[in-house]
Parts: C-alpha cells; structure tokens; sequence
C-alpha cells in the first residue's frame, strides 16, 4: 500500500460507520439510554485517557498488555480507557465521597483494548452502561438484570438469554482448596471451558478433600435453570458457597416478579476475566454474533481501592455487537429521514428558507 492510499484507511481494529448505518446506531443508543433515565439513572461521563494506575492489575480490569499507553508532556503514563467500571469507580470516590444513598449512574461512553488482531474484535468500541453503587442488596442485583433484559428489549432483540453465575460460590471453594495462584489459574481455565476431563486430570495430582474434588468435577455441568443451581448445595457444607447460591436463588425470585425468569439461565462454571468482581457475574447472549452483546457484575472491593469503601454492581452493553446482531436477525430499526427537497428559484429564496 502506497502512503498516500494508506492515509485514507483505517488502522485495524477501528472502523467508520456512516449514513443509514450510523442512523440506526444513534437511535438503539438513544432507545438504551432513554431506558436507563427511566429507572432513575443519571448520565456521566469521564475522560477518554486516564492515569494508567486507575486501571493497573491491582484493580483487577484488563491485562496491562491490552491497553494502549502513551505519555503526557510532564512523562506520566496515560492509557486510553479499556473499562468503564474503574473510571465510574474513581469519579464516585472524587465526587461523591461522603454520600450515603444509592447512586444511580449510566454512560455511553468508547472504550479502547489493544486486542490481538486475529481475535477480530474492535479495539475501538461503543459501551453503554449502569452503575449502581451503595446497594449489596439482591434487589440491587435484580434490578441490574431487570435493566439489561429491558434495554435489550427496547433495542429490538426478541430471542437472547442472560446467564448469571456466581463467583462467590467458586472462589470460596477455592479457598477451601488451598491451591496455589498458578494451579487456581490453571483450574480456572478448565473450568470455564467446560473441559470435565482436564478437570478430573488436573485433580488427581491435588491434595485436597475427596468432596471437594467431587464439586470441582461438578461445576462445568452446573449450568441451565434454577433447579440445576440448586443442586449444588449438596455438594458443598462451605458457609460462604452456600449463601452464594440462596443470593442467585433469591434474585430468581425477584426475577420472576419483573416476570423477566424466562430471559434468564445459570451457570456455576462462568467465570470472568474481570477479577475485581465479587458476587454475582452475568453475560447476555443473541444470534448473530459470536462474543457477549452484554457482561456485567457485582464488585464490592473496587472503590474502597479509592478510597470510598461502598458495594456496587454494574453492567455494560457492547453496542457495536448488538447492532452486529439486530443487523444479522434483520430487525428493522425505524429512524426518522428528512426526505424533503425544497426547490426554488432566487426570487423565492426567503420563503424558501422560513420553509
């Protein structure tokens, strides 16, 4: 490629939307957040660049290697933001320091990873999201995936599934396990590629309790409905594994009064790259797209690394593959077209222009 037809491309991984396509995007986006203020959630927005440590691995966001990274003019290291639940995170420390009540906070904002290009995903992508920060009630937790089914809803989608999972449940186990970091992320790994075999060989060489080994072994199957999740307290006396699963059972029941049950599924073996989250973990799923159009979670060790010691969840919904998907499913998505042409001659030019 010469350098001038070089200077009229894209860099991979970015790309430009334009005309109807384009038209659509800023209706769904306009639909989801017009969905996000009726559920009393106000707009903010933060920087596209932020200090790098507002997203270092301590707080458990992506991989240092997936950011992109530049310095400013005084040698500090910025990145582009990759994750928009540290950066809600730092303003709500900043901002809202001695709040007490619930905040109720949604964006559409652009995040920026640095992905390996054979993946194929967008290193430029439009999120919007909700944050509900000093709420560590189930309701809190309901009201997150009562939001995303609605959002979803609103946009177009007729056929998608929400699944939950709890990382409570999984990481207790583990620390009953005694496993070092190396072996927990090797197990890690089988586990959320259901891979049962590597499981029960990776469990063979591990000194640990025969029943514990058995729940291990049983975590990749632990996935459908309800019924399925309440299996696993039979595999389990650990306290904190147990009232993991009555959280998930009593969302389900606030779910079923949204009457949104039918959206949902269960997963015990879902995990998430993101390690800041906590508690309950959820994903939302369509045809036509091979990723998440939807992930979010419960993270309420996150802020107090800010200073702000306060419960949060939160979820994010990746626009450009939801509208991946709606254009795939070919779902039409009405927009608004000025389709008027107004001709005159220049004698007529004012009443021309009044019109």
């Amino acid at each position: 490629m010469t350098k001038k037809n070089k200077l009229i491309h894209t860099p991979e991984g970015v790309r430009d939307i334009y005309n109807g396509e384009c038209r659509r995007k800023l209706a769904v986006q306009e639909k989801i957040l017009h969905t996000l203020y009726l559920y009393g959630y106000e707009h903010i927005q933060t920087p596209s660049f932020e200090y790098a440590d507002i997203f270092n691995e301590d707080r458990g966001s992506v991989g240092a290697q997936e950011m992109f990274k530049f310095f400013d003019r005084d040698n500090n290291m910025l990145v582009l933001r990759p994750d928009m639940t540290p950066a809600v995170a730092r303003c709500v420390a900043k901002y809202f320091m001695d709040d007490d009540m619930p905040l109720r906070l949604c964006y559409l904002e652009r995040t920026f990873k640095n992905n390996t290009s054979y993946q194929g995903y967008l290193k430029e992508r439009a999120e919007s999201g909700a944050e509900l920060i000093g709420d560590d009630s189930p309701d809190a937790d309901a009201e997150m995936i009562a939001m995303v089914i609605d959002c979803l809803k609103t946009a177009g989608l007729k056929e998608f599934q929400v699944e939950l999972g709890e990382v409570a449940f999984y990481r207790s186990l583990l620390l009953q396990s005694g496993l070092d970091e190396d072996a927990q992320a090797r197990l890690n790994d089988l586990i959320e590629n259901k891979n049962r075999f590597g499981v029960e060989e990776f469990l063979k060489n591990q000194n640990m309790e025969e029943s514990l080994k058995e729940a291990f072994l049983k975590l990749p199957e632990l996935f459908g409905g309800i019924s399925q999740i309440k299996k696993a307290k039979t595999l389990t006396h650990n306290p904190q594994a147990l009232a993991a699963i009555e959280r998930l059972e009593r969302v389900h029941t606030l779910l079923e009064e949204y009457h949104m049950a039918d959206y949902v599924s269960y997963d015990l073996g879902m995990l998430s790259r993101y390690q800041y989250y906590t508690g309950i973990i959820f994903k939302a799923y369509t045809y036509g797209t091979g990723d998440y159009i939807v992930t979010g979670g419960r993270y309420n060790k996150l802020l107090v690394q800010f200073g702000k010691d306060t419960p949060a969840v939160g979820f994010a919904i990746v626009v450009d593959q939801l509208m991946a998907a709606l254009s795939r499913q070919q779902i039409h998505i009405p927009v608004q077209l000025v389709n008027t042409v107004i001709l005159y001659e220049p004698s007529a030019r004012q009443s021309a222009v009044r019109l």
